[in-house]
């Protein structure tokens, strides 16, 4: 098999497919979650806190410069990020339960051939 076809065949894979999807996506809801970050919780915390920009944080050491505020920052988008995923996977989980039918219980057994002859059996004798 060529290099050519067995690549096409890897590629054409529908989890393969799915995964690229997932990935173009979960970088545009990354894009929506930052700006949300950003642009919305981050300035309401910042009122909360007296008006601390967490992103400018920062302790210096000699030289170098550690922007722990960057680090409170990508924990908060993480956190928001994560719980958004929780709550778009708890909504799917939730509708793939409604579509889900009710298996149907099954009829009670009746009596074998072998027990209804023997009933038959039972009754011809008693006659």
């Amino acid at each position: 098999m060529g290099f050519i076809k067995e690549f096409k065949e890897f590629a054409m894979k529908g989890n393969v497919m799915d995964m690229a999807v997932g990935v173009i996506i979960g970088g545009a809801f990354g894009k929506i979650v930052t700006s949300l970050v950003n642009d919305i919780l981050m300035p309401i915390i910042g009122i909360v806190t007296g008006g601390i920009d967490f992103t400018g944080l920062k302790a210096t050491i000699g030289e170098a410069n550690i922007t722990y505020g960057m680090f409170i920052q990508n924990i908060i988008d993480f956190l928001i990020v994560a719980f958004c995923i929780f709550l778009m996977l708890k909504g799917i989980n939730k509708l793939n339960r409604k579509k889900e039918e009710p298996a149907a219980p099954e009829a009670p057994k009746g009596p074998t051939q072998e027990e209804l002859l023997a009933e038959i059996r039972d009754l011809l004798k008693q006659k």
